[in-house]
């Protein structure tokens, strides 16, 4: 495309939406509540997954070695667990270890009601690998490659805390689809009226263009132009409004819940639109692109 057709395009194209300015307002306003909405789901999303992935982290096996367990074994199992597919970390807690952090969780401040036990740790036998994983779908596969090695007596396991982060991410990931296509379905629609009531006013101007012989694409580009125009609009309006509304809304979420300052963290706002900016630029302006091009198309055949 020439310099000049370039220009004359962008310049039809804003004078597309400046003679169809309740139509075109309407498009922008519908496209920004549905990107601020993406925007919005997307934040939400994307910290509830960094929250569930946090305590995937702290998801463990625990794996028990037989009575008899040398301990070229018992480092055999710990390289064999290392090198298992999923598994993100393995710790060593000796017997010793195993016995303070009992005495802790159980005794607390009246440590001296354990004194009883000091020349002879219950324990004993009960040195172990916490094997964490990267994914806690991938628990039943380590469970199940640890139940092989030779020299582990038991192995102790959370099915059920594994289930439910599995499924609560299945959900969410479910629900993220369908929420986009929903919104990303009405976009284009609202779109698509816009050009076709910008097709409508020029009929006659497009229909004497094409018997003089212009081609389709000098005909299609101010529309499509108008369509990108009005997509990069309506996605730049909410991405700023989200991006100042982000970290205030965190700021008074820990305020007002301050129980929550020691349990979870947010992801600061430079990591949330590292990748919701281009993508929800992205998707304004294919939104814009599609809705007009295909609108256009089939307005061509005079």
């Amino acid at each position: 495309m020439k310099i000049s057709t370039f220009g004359y395009s962008m310049k039809q194209g804003v004078k597309n939406i400046g003679r169809n300015k309740m139509f075109s307002i309407a498009s922008i306003a519908t496209m920004a509540a549905c990107i601020f909405l993406f925007g919005l789901f997307y934040s939400i999303v994307i910290n509830f997954n960094y929250i569930v992935e946090k305590a995937e982290e702290g998801v463990a096996i625990t794996v028990f070695f037989d009575d008899d367990a040398t301990q070229a074994q018992k480092d055999k199992i710990g390289k064999d667990l290392e090198n298992a597919d999923g598994v993100l970390e393995v710790n060593y807690v000796s017997a010793e270890d195993a016995w303070n952090s009992f005495q802790e969780d159980y005794f607390g401040e009246s440590s001296e009601l354990a004194e009883g036990f000091k020349s002879d740790n219950p324990l004993a036998n009960s040195d172990n690998y916490e094997v964490y994983m990267a994914d806690v779908e991938k628990q039943a596969d380590v469970v199940k490659f640890a139940e092989g090695l030779d020299g582990v007596r038991k192995i102790k396991k959370s099915d059920i805390v594994a289930k439910t982060l599995t499924s609560v991410n299945r959900l969410v990931g479910y629900v993220s689809i369908a929420i986009i296509v929903i919104l990303l379905a009405v976009s284009v629609f609202l779109i698509s009226n816009t050009v076709t009531m910008g097709v409508t006013v020029r009929r006659e101007e497009i229909a004497i263009m094409k018997y003089i012989g212009a081609k389709d694409g000098f005909v299609r580009a101010p529309f499509v132009f108008e369509g990108l125009l009005i997509g990069f609009i309506g996605a730049l309006i909410p991405l700023v409004m989200l991006y100042f509304m982000y970290e205030k809304a965190i700021q008074y979420v820990m305020t007002r819940f301050s129980l929550l300052n020691n349990i979870i963290d947010f992801l600061p706002v430079v990591s949330v639109y590292r990748t919701l900016l281009p993508v929800g630029i992205a998707l304004g302006v294919g939104i814009g692109f599609v809705g007009s091009f295909f609108t256009i198309r089939k307005h061509l055949r005079v």
